[in-house]
């Protein structure tokens, strides 16, 4: 036992023994505060034949014992005290932690620089592809894929992971040579498959053959994947086993998010709702890297610990790893960040508003998420609305909230927006991004749904056309009789086609679903009737897109 009362201002010093415990005197200052700050493992009395009425300090932590305490000087007790609490907790996480191990390889040659992390902290491996990570409870010890590499793929899950052992240390990850130059690749964007019956299966399997082909096409000089954006099922993990039996017939990596709708719920905490969708496909974040870009897959789907409420909001695990894994990344690079629920619904970030619908459609701690990202090139993917959004935040930050694969929850073929079922095709070529959306059962150039005259309850005298992928970037003009008229008017409303589903009761089923104003619409008001009308559209990298009415 050693009693404290004096330390010079050169020789601050505390020895660890672990397994043990320690016992120490501190003189009486801020008792509740230190009690507070170790909770129930702190024991705090009048230390015996103490004239100065000192406290004993007894922590019976299992993992660290104070041998040796320099003496100081009151003056200096607060920055002491301070000092021994964190050392102790820090003894303390370390003696529980243990150290992981391995060798990353292709053909029994180990790969240098190869990024590996427990979820937690992140190492790369040295000349000789070998890693050393000390790691504390984490469920997963996984590599982000290098350029230029492939891992084992099992009905189309990347098996980038292995689940960690407490009988082993030992984890080792062999590769294959990407036989494709991966600075050219395509990759599939879904959202929202939301399966909530075999009915709805059914009707998935019927539009994969629209992606097989797309595939087949595109891999025939590139590398091609797929990203899905979550809500792979409707709270039915019943149905994962049937979806991966039919997304395996795509015969490509799909790296998938986990949505809201594929958490567990009634648990009592956030760390209870990923179980199940761990089980089917690991890690819930993680990352991997084609050619120049380098990818990102996060949950962003809190889970509130009550029934099935959540919000959009990044936790602090999450970040910490998130600024780890960017760390080594070089900046100005491609980065593409999956994941389900939005960031933002608008370009401007508006006042918090504490309602359910503003805390779950869209991520809270935004702001913070976006300054992470700034050093690179960003495309943030996303799903969760039902609508395709595409949003500009800055010159080199752009979110696409994808139009649901599903639409009006398998209730029709198009999105609350009025977007056909379908997916985002992105072709990158080294730091060159291009994208599209690709329609389910049309051809790529089918961009825009024109309406006649009459078709609009809010401008019945006007032609309307819905140019779902648009941003500010593109150009919708019309032409009448021959005669190019200029831009269409832009506003926000409701598409006509949707507007009619949604009134449809007994057709969509659910009550809670009703139509959503969207911004990619466009009217022009003809100056007379029986005119010939024709839609123009000039996408934000010259593509024309030519439509009659």
């Amino acid at each position: 036992m050693k009693h404290i009362n004096q330390l010079n201002d050169t020789n601050i010093m505390l020895h660890f023994n672990f397994l043990k415990t320690m016992v120490f005197h501190i003189p009486a200052i801020y008792p509740d505060h230190i009690g507070r700050g170790l909770g129930r493992k702190i024991q705090l009395k009048p230390a015996p034949k103490s004239p100065k009425g000192d406290l004993e300090l007894q922590l019976y932590c299992e993992s660290a014992s104070l041998k040796n305490v320099t003496l100081f000087n009151s003056c200096q007790l607060r920055i002491l005290t301070f000092i021994s609490l964190c050392l102790l907790t820090t003894g303390s996480l370390l003696a529980q932690q243990r150290e992981l191990n391995g060798q990353v390889t292709c053909n029994g040659n180990g790969i240098a620089n190869v990024v590996v992390s427990d979820g937690i902290s992140c190492t790369r491996t040295d000349a000789a592809g070998n890693y050393k990570l000390s790691s504390d409870k984490a469920a997963f010890i996984y590599i982000s894929t290098p350029t230029g590499y492939l891992t084992r793929v099992e009905n189309s899950i990347p098996v980038f992971y292995q689940s960690i052992d407490t009988n082993t240390g030992t984890y080792n990850f062999e590769l294959t040579k990407n036989t494709t130059d991966d600075t050219k690749h395509v990759f599939l964007a879904q959202a929202d498959v939301q399966l909530t019956d075999n009915d709805c299966l059914e009707t998935y399997k019927k539009m994969l053959p629209d992606c097989i082909e797309l595939i087949k096409q595109e891999s025939k000089s590139k590398d091609v994947f797929s990203v899905d954006c979550g809500d792979i099922v409707g709270d039915t993990p019943a149905l994962y086993p049937g979806y991966i039996k039919a997304a395996s017939a795509l015969n490509i990596p799909v790296y998938r998010a986990i949505g809201n709708h594929d958490m567990d719920y009634y648990g009592r905490t956030f760390e209870t709702s990923y179980k199940t969708f761990e089980k089917y496909f690991g890690p819930t974040y993680y990352s991997f890297n084609k050619g120049k870009a380098h990818y990102i897959i996060l949950n962003d789907n809190f889970f509130l610990g009550r029934d099935y409420f959540y919000m959009g909001y990044i936790d602090e695990k999450t970040f910490h790893w998130l600024e780890q894994d960017l760390s080594y990344v070089a900046k100005g690079s491609p980065v593409f960040v999956v994941m389900h629920i939005p960031s933002q619904l608008q370009e401007k970030q508006v006042p918090f508003e504490y309602n359910y619908s503003a805390i779950a459609d869209q991520m809270v701690n935004a702001g913070a998420f976006h300054e992470i990202l700034k050093p690179y090139q960003v495309h943030i993917i996303s799903g969760h609305m039902h609508y395709n959004r595409n949003l500009v935040y800055s010159p080199n930050l752009m979110e696409h909230i994808t139009g649901a694969v599903c639409g009006i929850w398998w209730r029709g073929d198009i999105g609350l927006d009025g977007t056909p079922r379908g997916y985002g095709v992105y072709e990158v070529d080294g730091n060159k991004v291009k994208w599209y959306y690709k329609s389910a059962g049309y051809a790529k150039e089918y961009q825009v749904r024109t309406y006649p005259v009459g078709a609009s309850s809010q401008y019945p005298n006007d032609v309307i056309a819905n140019v779902w992928n648009w941003d500010k970037n593109w150009k919708v003009e019309w032409i009448e009789d021959g005669v190019n008229k200029g831009e269409m008017i832009h506003y926000t409303g409701n598409d006509p086609k949707a507007e009619a589903l949604c009134a449809d009761r007994e057709k969509v089923k659910y009550d809670w679903i009703t139509i959503n104003p969207t911004d990619h619409l466009f009217r022009a008001t003809p100056q007379k009737k029986g005119t010939k009308i024709e839609i123009k559209v000039t996408d934000r990298f010259g593509q024309v897109y030519l439509n009659k009415i």
